[in-house]
């Protein structure tokens, strides 16, 4: 039992009914509650949330019993809820952090359990790192460190939808959204932004309609999440009510997807400039700026155009989170789609991210296609984006990672390596200082993630190629040995 257990870099997803069983979820919850006993005072209550995901109510309810028999008190939410509401929840209601059941944008196969401490971001790894101890040690039948409660808590339901829209109305300017007259869109696909984004616009006055804004545990036959080829059918929507633009957000909500007036669909590294340059522009902000590995250049350029310093992290929003806690951070982002920003909490929130689309179009006073092309113009730089997932054996992986950081090449698609960054995997900046290259493996499959962003099709097709072409040779020359 609990064999099977492994918590990659934002908690616990694995398939229902495989390994994510009730079994399985109470050792999870076991082991949470551990840690909470040996940090928070017993009066502080653990807030639980979930998702639409199949049987995600169930397991949230296995939970909150399991915690009140080991004397915890629960305040559990009335329906499902967002990540990112359940995290400010946490914060708000003085909790020993929330237990969130999601799996994201995962498929609808699987489900999820994350901890969320009382500072209302993801929890970092020295936290983790006692939860996953925890799992240990009751899979080994070693259940000591639970002490046994003089009694048992109880559980209350709550709403958490008034305190998040009362702290959300406070970042976003929504008179000012009304007052541009703009026709939106949006998809929550069957998912749990449904109530929260569209109705934050319709308590404002703004012209809002909503598509798959019901539950379906299995998503349509898709998947939710907000990329651009889940996203046809909002797509069709805004190209058929001209001018409009569209919004969507993954299972959970952390994640944002937005199509402009054209039906193009604006990239999260695209996103996060937008909304960096807004702030500073429109709304004077100060401060710094957090971002991943794998975010776009564009975020330095424009940290460079407005003197803005630029934080990089490794790849998780939990690395971006721990710089937000400690210092006035006027965005923090990431390329697959997570973003947060001063005065908000440490996490995700793709639907504060989509409603200051909406701010700065309101802002600006112009078409979102018009932003997105300026602020190209501005910086002087067309990026393009990919990335390669290279399905490999265990083996063939660790020799790629070896070599790419021990005997790295001099140059990919015939652009030489400046320098080398070895903070997150191994990310290789071209001369042209307009390119770069990021190696990383993924811990959970055996695939090997290869990040590319430069300046030209034919560039990047020719690193693309370049990079096969190395991968195939090692591939050759370790069958040979």
């Amino acid at each position: 039992m609990g064999s099977n257990i492994k918590f990659g870099t934002d908690g616990w997803r694995s398939i229902i009914a495989e390994d994510f069983t009730f079994d399985n979820v109470e050792i999870v919850t076991k082991a949470i509650a551990g840690y909470v006993k040996t940090q928070y005072d017993s009066s502080r209550p653990v807030v639980i949330g979930y998702d639409t995901r199949f049987m995600a109510d169930k397991f949230a309810k296995r939970a909150a019993d399991i915690l009140n028999k080991l004397g915890l008190n629960v305040k559990i939410t009335v329906s499902d809820a967002p990540t990112p509401v359940v995290a400010y929840a946490a914060k708000n209601l003085n909790s020993a952090g929330a237990m969130m059941f999601t799996a994201s944008h995962n498929p609808p196969e699987y489900c999820g359990i994350k901890y969320i401490p009382d500072y209302a971001g993801p929890a970092t790894t020295d936290i983790t790192d006692v939860i996953v101890e925890n799992v240990r040690k009751i899979q080994q039948g070693d259940n000591s460190f639970l002490s046994e409660p003089s009694n048992s808590g109880i559980t209350e339901q709550f709403d958490p939808k008034p305190a998040y829209f009362k702290i959300v109305k406070d970042l976003v300017d929504f008179e000012k959204i009304r007052q541009a007259g703009l026709e939106i869109f949006y998809d929550p696909l069957y998912a749990s932004g449904k109530g929260y984004f569209d109705t934050l616009l319709k308590e404002a006055g703004c012209d809002v309609t909503s598509i798959k804004n019901w539950r379906d545990p299995l998503y349509g036959g898709g998947m939710p999440e907000p990329k651009e080829k889940f996203l046809g059918d909002l797509k069709e929507l805004v190209l058929e009510n001209s001018p409009s633009v569209g919004f969507s957000n993954d299972g959970d909500a952390d994640r944002f997807g937005v199509i402009d007036e054209k039906g193009t669909y604006i990239t999260p590294n695209e996103v996060i400039a937008i909304i960096f340059k807004h702030l500073i522009k429109n709304k004077d902000a100060k401060g710094s700026v957090v971002k991943t590995v794998a975010t776009s250049l564009m975020i330095d350029k424009i940290g460079e155009l407005y003197g803005v310093k630029i934080h990089e992290t490794p790849v998780g929003f939990k690395w971006v989170g721990q710089i937000m806690r400690r210092e006035d951070v006027i965005v923090g982002g990431e390329e697959s789609g997570g973003l947060s920003i001063l005065g908000h909490i440490p996490e995700k929130d793709g639907i504060v991210a989509n409603l200051l689309i909406l701010e700065a179009m309101a802002y600006e006073k112009k078409p979102l296609y018009e932003i997105v092309e300026e602020l190209k113009q501005e910086i002087g730089v067309h990026y393009i984006n990919y990335r390669l997932d290279l399905r490999l054996t265990e083996s063939l992986k660790t020799a790629a990672m070896d070599m790419f950081e021990n005997s790295p090449p001099k140059e990919v698609g015939k652009v030489a390596i400046s320098r080398i960054n070895k903070l997150d995997g191994v990310k290789f900046y071209f001369e042209d200082d307009n390119s770069w290259m990021l190696v990383r493996p993924s811990g959970t499959e055996p695939l090997l993630r290869i990040y590319f962003e430069t300046d030209s099709r034919q560039k990047l097709d020719s690193m693309i190629k370049d990079t096969e072409k190395i991968i195939e040779n090692l591939s050759m020359s370790n069958q040979k040995v």
